[in-house]
C-alpha cells in the first residue's frame, strides 16, 4: 500500500461522521440524530420506600425526561412467611398470626408510601402515567411512568424484572453506605446482564452533564462504556480517567471509539501511589474535574463477587458521593 493511501486512511480514522458531530456544549448536531443514537427506552427503578428510594426515583425521572424513556417504579412487598423461613425459624417455632398481621400491615404502609413518593416525583417532572398500549398509540413519543408491585424476595424479583429494561436505578442508603454491597444490588448486577445506576440518597443538582469514565482496559470497562453511550452522547463533557501506566496504551483507541459516536472525550492520567487506593484516586480525580456521574466496570479478579465488590469497586461504593453506573 502506498504511503499516501496510509496517510489518507489515518486522517479519515479520526474524522467524526457528520451525522454525529456535536454542537458547542457537547450535544449532537440534531435532535433526530440524537434520538437515533439513544438506546435507553425503559428504566426500572427500585422504589423500596427506604431512605435512598427518593434519590433513586429522582435520578430515574431525570433520565427519563432527558432520554424520552419510560420509567417503571417497582416495589417488592415483604413476605413474612418467607422471611421467617429464610431466618431458620420453622422447626419448633409457632409463627403468631398477630406477628404476621403486623408485618403485613407494615409492608402495606411502606408500599403505599413508596407509591406516593413515586407519584409525587413523577408529577413534579411532568411525567404522565402510561401503559404499553398507550405508549404505542402516542404520537409524541415522550417520557412516561408506570408502577408495579409484587410480593416476595426483593433481590430475586428485582433481578428477574431488571432483565427486560435498558437501565436499572437502585438506591444506596446511608444505612448501608459503608457496606460493599446489598443483596439486591449484588443480585441485579450478577443476574440481570443490565447496567445498574446506583443513586445516592440525596441527588446532586446536576446529573450526567459531566461524566467520568474509569478505564483499566478490562472487558468490564469495555462493556461499561458500551452501555453508557446513550448517556454519554447527552453529556456536556466526558473525561476518561486512568490510574497508573498499565491502562494508558489503548487510550487513543478509546477516544477514537467515543469520537465515532460524537463524544469529544478527554483523558486524565493519574499516577498510582502507595498511600492511596486506586478507588480513592479515581474518586478524587472525578470530583476535582467536577464530574456528576462515574461510569465503571467491576474491577478485580475471580470469584465474581470479589470482582464486583472488592478493591476499587468497594472503595467507590463505600463513599456514596457520586451516582455510579456499573456494568458487570
Amino acid at each position: 500500500m502506498e504511503q499516501q493511501d496510509v496517510d489518507r486512511i489515518s486522517e479519515k480514522r479520526l474524522e467524526v461522521p457528520a451525522s454525529t458531530r456535536r454542537e458547542p456544549g457537547g450535544r449532537p448536531a440534531s435532535s433526530d440524530n440524537r434520538a437515533a443514537a439513544v438506546a435507553i427506552k425503559t428504566i426500572l427503578v427500585g422504589a423500596s420506600g427506604g431512605s435512598a428510594s427518593n434519590g433513586a426515583i429522582e435520578l430515574a425521572c431525570r433520565f427519563a425526561d432527558r432520554l424520552c424513556a419510560h420509567v417503571e417504579g417497582f416495589h417488592v412487598l415483604i413476605d413474612p412467611i418467607a422471611v421467617f423461613a429464610s431466618a431458620g425459624a420453622g422447626e419448633g417455632f409457632a409463627l403468631s398470626g398477630d406477628v404476621v398481621a403486623e408485618m403485613v400491615d407494615e409492608a402495606d404502609a411502606n408500599a403505599a408510601q413508596a407509591k406516593s413518593s413515586f407519584k409525587e416525583i413523577a408529577t413534579r417532572h411532568h411525567l404522565p402515567y402510561r401503559n404499553l398500549a398507550q405508549i404505542a398509540a402516542a404520537r409524541d413519543g415522550g417520557p412516561s411512568v408506570g408502577w408495579r408491585a409484587e410480593t416476595g424476595d426483593p433481590s430475586q424479583l428485582v433481578a428477574e424484572r431488571a432483565r427486560f429494561f435498558d437501565l436499572i436505578v437502585l438506591g444506596r442508603s446511608s444505612r448501608v453506605v459503608d457496606e460493599p454491597s446489598s443483596n439486591t444490588i449484588e443480585a441485579v448486577l450478577a443476574r440481570s446482564g443490565r447496567p445498574v445506576l446506583l443513586a445516592p440518597a440525596l441527588p446532586a443538582a446536576t446529573l450526567g452533564q459531566a461524566v467520568a469514565i474509569a478505564w483499566n482496559g478490562s472487558p468490564q470497562a469495555v462493556r461499561a462504556i458500551g452501555v453508557s453511550l446513550p448517556l454519554l452522547v447527552t453529556a456536556d463533557s466526558v473525561l476518561v480517567i486512568t490510574v497508573g501506566d498499565d491502562s494508558t496504551s489503548d487510550i487513543p483507541a478509546v477516544l477514537d471509539h467515543l469520537a465515532w459516536h460524537g463524544i469529544a472525550a478527554q483523558h486524565r492520567p493519574i499516577p498510582a501511589t502507595s498511600s492511596e487506593s486506586t478507588g480513592i484516586l479515581l474518586l478524587n480525580a472525578a470530583q476535582e474535574a467536577g464530574a456528576d456521574m462515574l461510569v465503571m466496570g467491576g474491577y478485580g479478579h475471580q470469584p465474581w463477587r470479589e470482582a464486583l465488590f472488592g478493591g476499587v469497586t468497594r472503595d467507590i461504593l463505600g463513599t456514596g458521593l457520586l451516582p455510579l453506573l456499573l456494568m458487570h
